[in-house]
């Protein structure tokens, strides 16, 4: 029943990403400050991963900010989320790779066998724009015009394409209709 519910749930995700502890990636989220919504990104080492791709899947990402560990911890499905690159990605042999926390300086910044894997996962959501009721109309008119072109031009194509039809059958008819002569033989 549960799985039913997870799988079928309104804010669902159609195309998640895969995340892995080890990755690096780079979190587009959408930050609404007043009036005004501008996209944030937080850049970090993916520690760990949980609960899979279901709707209850979350994902903690790392940083070090002006010389202090900032950890977040983002739903995977969070509708606030835009956009997730994956820069790099580190195999490393444990799920949550919290001694990370405790390293310093380089060690800290690079893992052992971290190799480039560049993979874009976006977020497709179509916005709605209000459109001005005039320059709906306009473009009413404009769809308008193009398709009556359209018809005229199939029209005249046709025409012309009768008239050579109806020129042939008559042509046809009149080979057809014609008796062929004889010539009397003379005696």
């Amino acid at each position: 029943m549960d799985a039913k519910i997870t799988h079928e749930h309104f804010q669902l995700k159609k195309n998640v990403p895969e995340l892995r502890a080890g990755d690096r990636v780079k979190i587009h989220q959408k930050v609404k400050e007043g009036n005004k919504e501008r996209i944030q990104i937080f850049e970090g080492l993916v520690i760990k991963a949980q609960h899979g791709q279901g709707i209850n899947g979350t994902f903690t990402v790392r940083r070090i900010a002006s010389g202090v560990g900032v950890e977040k911890t983002f739903p995977l499905h969070l509708p606030s989320i835009v956009k997730i690159e994956k820069t790099k990605s580190a195999r490393v042999r444990q799920a949550k790779i919290f001694y990370v926390r405790n390293l310093i300086g380089k060690s800290a910044k690079r893992l052992k066998r971290e190799r480039e894997d560049a993979k874009v996962w976006e977020d497709v959501v179509e916005e709605k724009v209000e459109k001005d009721p005039e320059q709906e109309q306009i473009e009413k008119e404009i769809e308008k015009t193009e398709v009556t072109e359209q018809t005229e031009e199939k029209a005249e194509d046709k025409t012309e394409e009768n008239k050579s039809d109806k020129d042939n059958k008559i042509k046809n008819h009149e080979k057809s209709t014609q008796i062929p002569k004889v010539e009397e033989k003379k005696k």
